[in-house]
């Protein structure tokens, strides 16, 4: 396709990106982050109002490690919950 090889020609140069859900998981956010044609994205590390983190899978965090590899993003950006408890003892 025409269009998506003057995306992938225009973001080797210039950092695009988005702010992601990682709802489906991280794998997932490479993938739409890829669809929407960023090379890099930011992401809440829980949901923003707070709550507890999700459990974070070894074999999706691989996932998401090829697909930034594979297609040369940028750095990412954990965004902290609004919520943010710094002396809390729990994660």
């Amino acid at each position: 396709m025409h269009y998506r090889s003057n995306i992938t020609t225009i973001t080797s140069k210039l950092k695009i990106g988005c702010h992601l859900s990682c709802a489906k998981g991280y794998a997932d956010m490479g993938r739409q982050a890829l669809e929407l044609g960023a090379n890099v994205f930011q992401f809440f590390s829980r949901t923003p109002r707070g709550s507890k983190a999700k459990s974070v899978s070894e074999k999706d965090i691989s996932a998401l490690l090829k697909i930034i590899s594979d297609n040369h993003f940028g750095k990412l950006l954990v965004h902290a919950p609004y919520t943010l408890n710094i002396c809390s003892d729990v994660p």
